[in-house]
């Protein structure tokens, strides 16, 4: 596996689909070779209500990535939506029969929690190790080397809704492609924007997208809490189409050109004419955009200000990130500074290279290269994993399979692997991640 392979990955978004391919270069860094976007149709806040059409537009924007990046790929990491999953918290130890804990009493404590917290109808998108203890006695994120009789672990656990996963899996496959692994878009977007550094001292991350806007909250390099706030850029703009009585682009227009989060000195005394349908042309207050606007947007923030407190780490966050289509908004770092407390940026998508491709580079793409960066990462565990002939090491913090799901991509964990056949969760992850790279060999260049 000394070969570096093309990664590829389906941001399905509110209003875009987007597809990905890229890797990793010699000095490490992720390398985006080509995109493809296309407007989405049948998803409703992030969330695939019609198959069909989100299959149309996946083709769409996988056949427009192929022609800029000369690569044709069948196999993808795909993200799901917040309000799709539930998180839970939980605690699990298991008795350490060797001197000194290892990786593999690790990975073994982490499959022991799929199995624990299993649900029919669900599907486990993420767990995500909080805190270890040996003995009772806390040694952070990292107990290998421990001595001790008990491992204990808390975990962050990331549930799927079955529907919701199954609509998104069928609608990749409908578009001839196969999943490699779901990942949730707002650690996709975490990943995109953030720095080891900004995830060490306390960061919140809000993305705002078209429907929603998804919050992840890290601390001590380790995701935290996650959440989602039932609206984005849409809601403003639905908010001034049905308060000024106009067309829905007509509205969308004004929202780019005019919106602010905190109204502009003089706004009051400012009109822009809006073209009449079957009518004379209408006259619009900046003013009246101005109220609507920042009637949504507190709302918006407000509902930030609830994660961070909900999420009991609210007085260890000294930064907050805002990202994606919404965060363009004029003025909102204003308004979130003030109604919050905290230091606030607008970030770009940044741990990432993309010469031929610099739209990239802008808010609107944090998931689509987030989803990238983590597919990449996904692999890079994969091929550790193999060389100590171990299952994932804990940072990978995702993949266990549950063959009860619902889906019929993967499989229930077995026993510990053995030295000459790896079982189980081992088998399932090499099976999945090798016949990625094998399917993906065989593609053509354009």
């Amino acid at each position: 596996m000394s070969k570096i392979q093309t990664i590829a990955a389906i941001d399905i978004g509110t209003t875009k689909i987007v597809a990905i391919v890229g890797t990793k270069d010699e000095t490490g860094n992720v390398n985006v070779l080509g995109y493809g976007e296309a407007s989405s149709n049948g998803v409703t806040r992030g969330s695939v209500q019609n198959v069909g059409d989100v299959s149309a537009a996946i083709k769409q924007a996988v056949q427009n990535c192929q022609r800029a990046s000369g690569v044709v790929f069948k196999k993808v990491f795909v993200g799901i939506a917040g309000q799709n999953i539930r998180t839970i918290e939980t605690s699990h130890t298991k008795v350490i029969e060797a001197p000194y804990i290892t990786q593999s009493d690790i990975d073994g404590l982490t499959r022991e929690v799929y199995s624990l917290i299993k649900e029919n109808g669900e599907e486990i998108i993420h767990v995500i190790p909080q805190s270890y203890t040996v003995d009772n006695s806390s040694v952070g994120l990292n107990p290998a080397g421990c001595s001790g009789k008990s491992l204990g672990g808390k975990f962050y656990v990331v549930i799927g809704r079955a529907n919701a996963v199954q609509k998104i899996r069928q609608a990749i496959e409908m578009a001839g492609l196969k999943v490699v692994k779901i990942v949730l878009q707002s650690i996709a977007s975490g990943d995109a924007v953030l720095t080891d550094d900004d995830k060490e001292v306390g960061t919140l991350v809000a993305d705002i997208g078209a429907g929603t806007t998804d919050v992840a909250i890290y601390q001590d390099k380790v995701l935290r809490s996650i959440s989602v706030i039932p609206f984005g850029g849409n809601a403003i703009t639905e908010d001034i189409r049905q308060s000024c009585q106009i067309l829905a682009r007509q509205a969308e227009n004004l929202k780019i050109r005019h919106a602010a989060a905190i109204p502009d000195a003089g706004s009051e005394r400012t009109l822009v004419v809006v073209n009449g349908v079957g009518r004379t042309d209408k006259e619009i207050s900046l003013a009246d955009i101005a109220t609507i606007t920042n009637a949504r947007m507190d709302e918006i923030v407000a509902g930030i200000a609830n994660a961070l407190n909900e999420s009991k780490y609210g007085d260890k966050i000294s930064h907050i990130a805002i990202t994606g289509g919404g965060s363009r908004l004029k003025s909102l770092p204003t308004l979130i500074r003030y109604r919050l407390g905290k230091e606030v940026e607008q970030i770009k998508p940044r741990n990432f290279s993309a010469e031929s491709c610099p739209k990239l580079f802008n808010v609107e793409y944090s998931t689509a290269v987030g989803l990238l960066v983590k597919g990449i990462e996904y692999i890079d565990n994969y091929n550790e994993s193999i060389g100590k002939n171990s299952s994932v090491d804990q940072h990978t913090e995702d993949t266990t399979p549950n063959k009860d799901d619902g889906s019929e991509h993967e499989e229930k964990p077995g026993n510990e692997p053995s030295e000459k056949k790896p079982s189980g969760f081992v088998a399932w992850f090499k099976k999945t991640v090798q016949s990625f790279f094998e399917e993906d060999e065989t593609a053509s260049k354009l």
